[in-house]
């Protein structure tokens, strides 16, 4: 089971499974994303963060057979590690680390106590107008780029504070830095030894990263290495993090789970999802740090192509979202 069939690079992880030999099931909470029709069975699921997402991930599961899931939205990763007690191989790191990474503020402060570069951060009930602006307000809590804010002066941040749509304990104040950004796959898996470690530099982000390019940098690699040795996530992460104005890493969010730039990862010559889903299957072999630099990953809008019958054979009605098909029948909740 792969989730989240409508971001980013969900569609092409479907792809590329089935290709490598693998039955998909592709989950989303909106019926028009494109990855449900290019899985073997797509489901409609309630919201990760609702009571009833649990029971009906686990049903689909039961029914379908499913030995692995694949989660790539954060409101999903707390709840889905409660199906292992079902032998369903979970593709994500130790349930302790997801939650440690899912809180921006205690993460920061967790990187700090074990010598971790991490940018100057408080929460902003907390803030004291010590640290200088340009600085980055933004939640504790959540992904992407929503509701981050980059504030230029004092006045802008207490605006924000006083009048945003968040609590002032749900924000953090940070420190920004402004050197080049990367975001880096590492791949381990349950006994701890890191197999891999990509860094990618980002060239272009719009919420997610658009544009990126693989590049080879030893100190961001050994504080990525640093990560799992001091908090053992022994799962999939990626880390994100600038070089400051002395070259030196500064992680500033790190993602439990494969982040939406691990095409490029697979591309540049280690398939981390294939690899680290049969070694907690079918205890495949271990991944190679081998690895190609130079490579650059252009994000862009795919068309494919299917048969009418394979595209409605799923159940699911993309059309009952337009509010102009008024004839449009009901969407079926899930696939059948």
């Amino acid at each position: 089971m792969v989730t989240t069939a409508g971001s980013a690079q969900t569609s092409g992880t479907i792809l590329h499974l089935r290709r490598q030999g693998f039955r998909i099931i592709a989950t989303d909470i909106d019926p028009t994303a494109p990855g449900l029709y290019l899985a073997d069975r797509g489901y409609v699921v309630p919201p990760g963060t609702s009571d009833a997402y649990l029971p009906e991930v686990r049903r689909i599961c039961r029914e379908e057979r499913a030995i692995a899931i694949i989660p790539l939205v954060d409101e999903e990763l707390v709840p889905v590690a409660d199906l292992s007690f079902d032998d369903v191989a979970i593709l994500l790191p130790r349930p302790d680390f997801v939650a440690v990474c899912l809180d921006k503020y205690v993460l920061m402060r967790r990187l700090a106590a074990v010598g971790i570069g991490v940018p100057a951060t408080s929460l902003a009930s907390e803030w004291d107008g010590s640290l200088e602006p340009p600085l980055v307000v933004k939640p504790r809590a959540g992904r992407g780029s929503r509701g981050v804010t980059v504030c230029t002066s004092p006045e802008e941040i207490g605006g924000l504070i006083a009048d945003g749509p968040y609590a002032a304990d749900d924000l953090i104040v940070q420190e920004r830095i402004c050197g080049p950004e990367y975001t880096v796959s590492v791949v381990v898996w349950r006994d701890g030894d890191i197999q891999a470690v990509v860094p990618k530099e980002v060239i272009l982000k719009r919420g997610v990263t658009k544009y990126a390019v693989t590049r080879r940098n030893a100190r961001v690699a050994e504080v990525c290495r640093a990560v799992q040795h001091e908090l053992r996530a022994d799962g999939p992460f990626n880390v994100q993090l600038a070089l400051d104005a002395d070259g030196e890493p500064r992680i500033f969010e790190i993602n439990p789970r494969f982040s939406s730039t691990a095409p490029l990862t697979i591309a540049s010559g280690v398939d981390e999802i294939t690899g680290l889903l049969r070694q907690a299957t079918r205890g495949g072999p271990r991944l190679a740090d081998d690895w190609e630099e130079g490579l650059v990953m252009v994000r862009h809008w795919s068309d494919r192509f299917l048969q009418e019958t394979e595209f409605t054979g799923h159940g699911i009605s993309p059309a009952a979202t337009d509010p102009l098909a008024h004839s449009a029948p009901q969407i079926a909740q899930v696939a059948r």
